[in-house]
């Protein structure tokens, strides 16, 4: 399989729920020096630990405590094995691994809707933070594309709280590469301000933490690179946002 098509296995593996089969086919990629599989898995065990750490501390009753150590504690017994206690075992053996297939299922669905949910949450806040840096009055709004088939969209430069990029029409990014945000300050180097990627529909909603010197910026723009990022821009900009 590939790395696209292994990218929704990231946080299943993380949580240790894939089957067998699964697992050997992720982590022969994981052995391989610069595979993007091993930065997917990183973040996704990021994500897991991130997740126990919000996760509330449960505590067992005594009493449950107490029960559950005294059958770890009783004698074994002796049984006679008679062709109905023979027959009545190989039952109880289909129905545990019935019961172990459907553990499995259920842990994975688990997984899912653990991990859909705290999507929502981190998207929610994204959406939070966007329409604070928008509605700041330091803000300032740049338009790029205007007329233009693709991409276009709009730019905030929010002084204190960083810089926002809205775009559509923006292709979603092929295999192996990645959107590179660049700020640009006047007379000198692009400097690299993160990796994003657009949605199917082509919209891309990217938020870039921190300080910006609004004075000695240029421009903001986004290049097309290698999906690890680059230090410099390699392709020609396909968004170009001038202050």
């Amino acid at each position: 399989m590939s790395c696209d098509e292994l990218r929704d296995q990231y946080e299943l593996y993380a949580l240790g729920v894939l089957d067998a089969a699964e697992r050997a086919e992720l982590d022969e990629h994981l052995h391989r020096e610069g595979d993007p599989c091993i930065e997917g898995v990183r973040r996704a065990r990021e994500l897991m630990a991130s997740l126990a750490l919000i996760a509330p501390e449960s505590h067992p009753p005594a009493r449950l405590r107490a029960k559950v150590a005294g059958m770890v504690g009783e004698p074994k017994r002796a049984w006679r094995w008679t062709p109905v206690w023979i027959a009545a075992t190989a039952c109880l053996a289909a129905v545990a691994v019935w019961l172990n297939l459907a553990r499995h299922d259920d842990q994975r669905a688990l997984a899912r809707a653990l991990l859909d949910a705290q999507r929502k949450n981190v998207e929610m806040a994204r959406l939070t933070e966007a329409f604070a840096l928008m509605n700041d009055p330091a803000a300032k709004q740049l338009v790029f594309g205007e007329g233009a088939p693709k991409p276009r969209g709009r730019v905030f430069v929010n002084p204190k709280q960083g810089v926002l990029l809205l775009a559509s029409n923006l292709t979603p990014a092929p295999s192996g590469k990645i959107y590179e945000m660049w700020i640009i300050p006047k007379g000198g180097s692009p400097a690299p301000a993160g990796l994003f990627q657009s949605g199917a529909d082509g919209t891309a909603m990217y938020l870039r933490k921190g300080a910006v010197d609004v004075a000695t910026t240029g421009a903001i723009a986004v290049t097309l690179e290698p999906e690890a990022g680059s230090q410099a821009p390699t392709s020609t900009p396909l968004i170009v946002a001038a202050l």
